[in-house]
C-alpha cells in the first residue's frame, strides 16, 4: 500500500441532509474498497468482531493512507491483536446501578441514550458496546431518569452514548425536559463527536431546541487540525451563538496527534472555532485499541510543549481514566523544583530557574 496522496472520490459531491448522509455510512469492507486502497480480507475479518461505520463526510476528509483520520476510521489488523488491554478497564458495568446509566461520583453522572454514532471511533473506549446489540430505549432511558430523580446528591448529568445527538430532535429535547424537570439537576452536560464527525446534524433548529434547557455545556471531539474545517466551524459557531459553552476532549493517539506541532495547532484551531481545549486523555486500557497508546511522558512533553507557547486557554489538562472506576487524574509537569530558605525553587516553561518568596508560616492569618 503506498504513502502518496490520492484522490478521494465522495459518496456525494454534496453534502446533504443529516439522516441522508448517515444512511450512506460504508460498513462493509467490499464498500470500503470503492474509495479507499484497503487490504478487504483484513478489513471485514476485523470490522466482524469490531463494527465499522465511516460516513460520508468523514470519509472525505482522508487525504492518503494511514494518515490521522485514515487511523482513527479504518479497521486495522492490531485491533484484533490486542491481548493486554480490558474490554471495560473503567468498571463502568460495575458502577451502573440502572442500565446504560454510569455513577462513578457523588454529585454527577453519566447517561448514555443513544447506541448510534456518527462514525465508528477504532479508539473507543466503549469499543465492546458501540455498533453491537448494545441496548438504548424508551425503558431504559425511564429507568435512568427515575434513577437521577431519586438520587438527591446528583446536580450534573453528563448526556452521553453512543452519541446523543443522533436522537431526532424531538427525542433528545423529550429527555432534556425530563431532566430539566428534576429540582436538583443543575448542569447538564452533552458529549457528542458529532461536530468534527457529522458537522451537518448541528442545525438552527437543534441549538434552538439545546438553548431552551440552559445551563447546557457541551464537549466535543476533536483529534487532528483535518477535522477542523468550514463545515465543523459552522457547527461549533451554531452552538456557541446559542450560549452554549464548547470545550474538547482530544485523545491522545499514536500516529495521530502525538506529535508537539500538530498538538499546538490542533488548540490553536479550536480556539478559533470557539472550542475551549478541555482535556487531553491519556488513551484508555481497552481491548482492541492497544496500538493507539503512547507513553505517559510523551504526554507530558506535549504539555510542556502548549504551556508558554500558546495562550493559556487553549491549554488543557492532560488526564488518565485510572483502571477499575478510580475515576480520572490530572498529570501535570514538575514545575515545582524545591524550597531553599524560604523560597520556592520553580521551573518556568523555557527550562530557566526561579525563586519564589514563600509566605511566613509564622504570620498570623
Amino acid at each position: 500500500m503506498t504513502e502518496e496522496f490520492f484522490e478521494i472520490l465522495p459518496v456525494k459531491k454534496t453534502f446533504a441532509g443529516w439522516h441522508e448522509i448517515l444512511s450512506d455510512s460504508i460498513c462493509t469492507a467490499g464498500q470500503l474498497n470503492k474509495f479507499l486502497p484497503i487490504d478487504v480480507k483484513t478489513v471485514s475479518r476485523v470490522a466482524k468482531q469490531y463494527p465499522m461505520r465511516i460516513n460520508p463526510y468523514y470519509l472525505s476528509l482522508i487525504r492518503k493512507t494511514m494518515d490521522p483520520v485514515w487511523r482513527q476510521s479504518v479497521p486495522d489488523q492490531m485491533e484484533i491483536e490486542d491481548s493486554l488491554c480490558a474490554e471495560d478497564p473503567l468498571s463502568e458495568e460495575v458502577q451502573s446501578p440502572v442500565p446504560n446509566l454510569i455513577h462513578r461520583y457523588p454529585d454527577r453522572v453519566l447517561f448514555m441514550v443513544s447506541n448510534q454514532c456518527a462514525m465508528y471511533c477504532r479508539y473507543c473506549m466503549r469499543k465492546r458496546k458501540i455498533g453491537r446489540p448494545f441496548v438504548v430505549n424508551d425503558d431504559t432511558i425511564k429507568e435512568g431518569i427515575l434513577y437521577i430523580g431519586k438520587e438527591k446528591a446528583v446536580r450534573d448529568v453528563l448526556i452521553s452514548g453512543g452519541d446523543p445527538f443522533l436522537l431526532e430532535d424531538e427525542d433528545l429535547e423529550k429527555i432534556l425536559k425530563q431532566l430539566r424537570d428534576i429540582p436538583h439537576i443543575e448542569i447538564i452536560r452533552i458529549h457528542t463527536r458529532v461536530p468534527c464527525t457529522l458537522p451537518q446534524r448541528v442545525t438552527e433548529k437543534l441549538a434552538g431546541i439545546l438553548k431552551k434547557f440552559h445551563p447546557i455545556y457541551i464537549n466535543t471531539h476533536f483529534n487532528h487540525p483535518m477535522e477542523i474545517n468550514s463545515e465543523s466551524a459552522k457547527a461549533c459557531c451554531i452552538l456557541a451563538d446559542s450560549g452554549i459553552p464548547l470545550g474538547c476532549q482530544t485523545v491522545l493517539l499514536k500516529g495521530v496527534n502525538d506529535d508537539l506541532s500538530i498538538m499546538k495547532i490542533l488548540m490553536r484551531k479550536l480556539l478559533m472555532i470557539r472550542v475551549k481545549p478541555y482535556y487531553i486523555h491519556q488513551a484508555d486500557l481497552v481491548k482492541g485499541t492497544g496500538h493507539f497508546r503512547t507513553t505517559i511522558d510523551q504526554g507530558i512533553e506535549i504539555m510542556k510543549a502548549l504551556r508558554g507557547y500558546t495562550s493559556g486557554i487553549g491549554v488543557p489538562y492532560y488526564m488518565i481514566d485510572l483502571p477499575g472506576g478510580g475515576g480520572k487524574v490530572p498529570v501535570i509537569p514538575e514545575y515545582i523544583k524545591g524550597e531553599n530558605s524560604g523560597r520556592l525553587i520553580v521551573e518556568n516553561y523555557k527550562g530557566k530557574i526561579y525563586s519564589y518568596p514563600l509566605a511566613d508560616k509564622s504570620t498570623d492569618s
